[in-house]
């Protein structure tokens, strides 16, 4: 048997032998059925036995043609609501602006400003990779507080930036990606995951999760509440991601004495900047600015296609250029059916059954331990979501609920420990957040690799929320 048949033969093999798992109780048939062809998925995603976009597609329309997701409680699902239903993840802002993030990525690259920006990082940090990697993190760390959306963030300014940088260095996702490409994206990655916890601002559901602790125990947590309670955790986490991702995923560059000297004098031949590269960088303000400051105008997504539009009025990037974008169609389509299809577990149910089943497993233990475990398996339960903001209304109201029927578990120090998951859950998957599409779509990094990555650094950062936050957040909530 072929490699390439059993990749195609494991994920249906194990959505058939879950799907004829006896039906828990408290679970509908369809809501298990529906988990089945879920964890189908996941397991297609891993493997990868056809794209991850045609992997999506497929799990999608198999959910339509059976019905498994009810639209209402109790209602019959018709074959117009099945579809509806489908097609939903395509409404969804996020999908769409890392969409626009692809098409930002290309503005950088056909007006020639990104290879200027990328050779000036290079002449100023190339000379090591690790600190390359460093300077990456500390651009996301500079903008965190200020864009509440690590999409926009990441993804619409960061990336397009990074993704010149490799080509330079002659690593492409074709030709040697471990060069030093796949260590820039998954440092880029891991660390605007880090940035997203550190401040309430750097992440909208933060500000989402903070209303919800406020309305269940009518205690407010600030700004300056939450930047504290994370400070210790955010210190290390920032300091290691570089470092760590050198050692996890190392670029097989570490030192180039002779590089930035040659970007140097590439930067003296490319001349003054271009009428392109000066759109371009007057566009790219533009986004930014309105992104920290337009909030209460438009939203990010909205602000990614009003800078798109003018990207190709001002003649940076062209009509033909926006629709032969494969990889921007590619990601648009793949994380719209995942957001799709993992928005089902929640209507089918099945979340709000297994955090329930779980409540009951944790009561009789020490509310320490308790409290640990809830953190780990709200973190854990993300591999679920494609959408951090959809895990916040789904389980952060169950998991406070289930708080308060513990004895001696203290609601406010389990909510801020569950608040600060939220930014760093988004490791986990290439699906787990806005920004990993965008960073797994670059190619650098193989959907396997991904996995096994966004696993390694997700033992990290809850081990370090773990031992060194729960000890912090304890002593500083009385």
């Amino acid at each position: 048997m072929t490699a390439s048949l059993v990749k195609k033969i494991m994920p249906l093999l194990v959505a058939i032998i879950v799907w004829l798992i006896p039906v828990p109780d408290g679970l509908s048939s369809d809501a298990w059925s529906y988990f089945a062809l879920f964890l189908g998925v996941v397991v297609a995603l891993v493997l990868e036995p056809v794209p991850a976009a045609a992997v999506g597609l497929i799990g999608i329309v198999i959910a339509v043609v059976f019905r498994l997701v009810a639209v209402e409680p109790g209602v019959e699902v018709t074959a117009k609501a099945a579809i509806n239903w489908g097609l939903s993840g395509f409404k969804n802002s996020t999908v769409w602006l890392i969409f626009v993030a692809f098409m930002f990525a290309l503005g950088y690259q056909k007006s020639g400003l990104g290879r200027r920006i990328a050779l000036f990082l290079i002449k100023k940090l190339g000379r090591r990779s690790l600190g390359m990697g460093y300077a990456v993190a500390l651009a996301d760390l500079v903008l965190a507080p200020f864009i509440p959306s690590n999409t926009a963030r990441s993804g619409g300014t960061i990336f397009p930036i990074v993704n010149n940088i490799p080509a330079i260095y002659g690593s492409t996702p074709e030709q040697e990606p471990e060069k030093i490409g796949r260590y820039l994206c998954w440092t880029g990655f891991a660390a605007t995951c880090v940035t997203s916890s550190m401040f309430l601002t750097a992440l909208a559901p933060n500000l989402l999760a903070m209303s919800i602790v406020e309305k269940l125990l009518g205690t407010e947590i600030g700004w300056m509440v939450w930047f504290t309670g994370f400070l210790p955790v955010g210190i290390i986490l920032f300091l290691l991601v570089p470092l760590i991702s050198y050692l996890i995923c190392p670029p097989t560059i570490k030192l180039s004495e002779s590089i930035p000297d040659w970007a140097g004098k590439e930067l003296v031949a490319l001349g003054p900047l271009s009428g392109a590269e000066k759109k371009m960088a007057l566009l790219a303000l533009l986004a930014l600015l309105l992104w920290i400051f337009g909030g209460s105008l438009m939203n990010s997504t909205t602000v990614g296609l009003l800078v798109l539009c003018l990207m190709m009025l001002g003649g940076v990037v062209s009509w033909d250029d926006i629709i032969g974008n494969k990889q921007a169609w590619n990601v648009l389509i793949w994380f719209a059916t995942l957001v799709t299809l993992a928005g089902g577990l929640g209507q089918t149910g099945f979340l709000a059954w297994f955090s329930g089943e779980a409540g009951v497993l944790l009561k009789g233990y020490a509310p320490d331990l308790v409290m640990m475990l809830m953190v780990i398996l709200f973190f854990v339960l993300h591999y679920f979501f494609a959408s951090i903001t959809a895990h916040v209304t789904a389980l952060l109201p169950v998991f406070i609920q289930l708080s308060i029927a513990v004895p001696g578990l203290s609601e406010m120090k389990l909510s801020l420990l569950l608040c600060f998951t939220l930014g760093l859950m988004g490791v986990i998957t290439p699906y787990a957040a806005g920004p990993g599409p965008i960073w797994y779509g670059s190619g650098f990094i193989p959907a396997g690799t991904f996995w096994k990555l966004g696993f390694i650094m997700a033992v990290v950062f809850l081990a370090t929320l773990v031992l060194i936050g729960f000890p912090w957040v304890n002593a500083m909530v009385q």
